[in-house]
């Protein structure tokens, strides 16, 4: 997974309680570093850590990230795992 200073990412991580945890950054690494670290992850994220990256996908702005984040977070857990595997 290539990260582009430009590019803003989708990305879903799995958590330790293997839920999936939808979000999106500018720099994954750091992201999911954040996630894992404490005070800078995501509420849902801090009482499940580790997470661990497991898909992501470019967008051209963070408008257009934001779009894709809410559509995958309407999918049935199935659909993202289809997602993941294709």
């Amino acid at each position: 997974m290539t990260d582009s200073i430009d590019e803003w990412h989708t990305y879903i991580v799995r958590c330790s309680d293997d839920t999936l945890y939808t979000g999106i950054a500018k720099d994954l690494e750091q992201r999911i570093d954040q996630h894992n670290a404490g005070k800078l992850g995501a509420r849902y994220t801090r009482a499940r850590r580790p997470v661990t990256l497991i898909y992501s996908e470019p967008s051209a702005s963070r408008s257009e990230a934001q779009k894709r984040e809410y559509a995958i977070k309407q999918l049935t857990r199935a659909q993202k795992l289809t997602l993941i595997d294709d």
